[in-house]
């Protein structure tokens, strides 16, 4: 099977670790690799942001990544891209019909991608997958007037989510955030993003580390993340350190505003002594600073799956997590962690103190995690899922063309 991923701002070529590189990179590559891995022909659409990238770049075996010059070739906040989107669009369909290669089935990763696939597929019978990734309706929820997402956005996934022929949702809770939106609970499927199981062990080298308890907290260094929230609670977790990774590598971080803030939360709160910013690292690297770490504290505002509790508990590492989106599915409380109420910072350091002081409970949490992550959220389990969707819809498509009224804000 030949499979497009459009994924406009997300490529598994960045860096991660930067505003706009984390999970969904991440996803689009290891979905896209373990696809290749089981016979299909992969492409991966990315916006071409900056002059000097080649047009194709050979990911891996089986997976080639496109870059599309849609708008200027520079970098670009994700949300400053819709104006772009329609170009985007119309480059894949000249591609598609003009080239060499095109494609059964076309997996739009992002809205916007969504709005760029829904242009490229107009007037055929390619089957149209899309996932958000993300919801405009839950990020305006919480951040309020600091979205800088487009006025259009949750308008426009509203009419994307009705009109694509699946919708695949990375939870439970994603699924009853996208029928309040609007779309159909018929066309929604759920399936989780997975864990490099290869990668991601119990056992192997770990990171150096003091004598204190460890805390460790692994995301990109933005609001949403929770550590200003972490780092404060840390006054009353007596004795432990608070380890965080991400954002810019080490050398970079003095310059970072987001870095800057956390340690000036830190000094307030008198516990800079045990608060520890390492940046960005390696991602092989991940795996060390997990096993080196008592519990990992993941503590979001609202997160719509949520790599990292699946990467701690795959090195065999219990979790403390708020309650919110997707981390409500891949953690059971009380079995492989436990889940906290958002906005809660007594309840957050109660159940940092249990763990920390009960090395039975944490071995108990250790293998139930570990257990749940290898029957539940391998990539090889959710490529299998996507497999089965994608021949269901190419064999719904087979002779005939997509007649659906198209949004006329998709086709700008």
């Amino acid at each position: 099977m030949r499979i497009a991923f459009v994924s406009e701002h997300a490529s598994p070529l960045a860096t991660l670790g930067g505003v706009d590189a984390g999970g969904q990179n991440l996803h689009v590559g290891e979905l896209a690799v373990t696809l290749a891995r089981a016979g299909h022909d992969v492409r991966v659409y990315t916006r071409r942001d900056a002059p000097e990238l080649p047009e194709v770049v050979e990911y891996r075996d089986g997976v080639l990544v496109e870059h599309v010059p849609a708008g200027p070739a520079m970098v670009i906040p994700k949300d400053d891209l819709l104006p772009y989107m329609g170009q985007f669009g119309h480059w894949l369909a000249q591609r598609w019909r003009q080239g060499d290669w095109s494609p059964d089935v076309v997996h739009a990763h992002f809205w916007m991608s969504g709005l760029a696939a829904l242009t490229a597929v107009a007037g055929t019978n390619l089957p149209l997958v899309v996932t958000y990734h993300a919801l405009g309706t839950v990020k305006r929820r919480y951040q309020g007037e600091r979205d800088t997402s487009p006025r259009q956005r949750i308008a426009l996934e509203r009419q994307l989510g009705r009109v694509a022929d699946r919708v695949i949702a990375q939870s439970t809770d994603e699924v009853f955030e996208l029928v309040q939106l609007g779309v159909p609970r018929t066309a929604i499927s759920v399936v989780p993003s997975g864990v490099d199981l290869t990668m991601f062990t119990p056992h192997g080298p770990a990171a150096p580390r003091s004598e204190r308890p460890r805390i460790l907290s692994v995301g990109r260094l933005v609001a949403r993340k929770g550590f200003a929230e972490l780092i404060s609670v840390l006054r009353l977790v007596p004795d432990a350190e608070l380890v965080i990774i991400g954002g810019p590598p080490a050398a970079q971080l003095d310059a970072d505003p987001e870095a800057r803030r956390l340690r000036r939360i830190a000094a307030r709160v008198q516990v800079a002594d045990r608060v520890r910013l390492v940046g960005g690292v390696a991602r092989d690297q991940l795996p060390l600073w997990y096993r080196s770490a008592d519990v990992v504290a993941c503590t979001p505002w609202y997160e719509p799956f949520g790599i990292t509790p699946l990467e701690a508990m795959a090195c065999g590492v219990p979790v403390v997590a708020t309650a919110v989106g997707g981390l409500t599915d891949t953690i059971i409380d009380g079995v492989t962690g436990i889940l906290v109420p958002p906005g809660d910072p007594r309840a957050l350091a109660a159940a940092l103190r249990r763990i920390l002081s009960d090395e039975l409970l944490r071995l108990s949490y250790s293998s139930g995690g570990n257990d749940r992550v290898r029957a539940r959220y391998s990539w090889e389990r959710a490529g299998a899922d996507l497999l089965r969707i994608y021949r269901s819809l190419c064999g719904e498509r087979t002779g005939s063309s997509r007649s659906v009224a198209r949004p006329q804000e998709a086709r700008r």
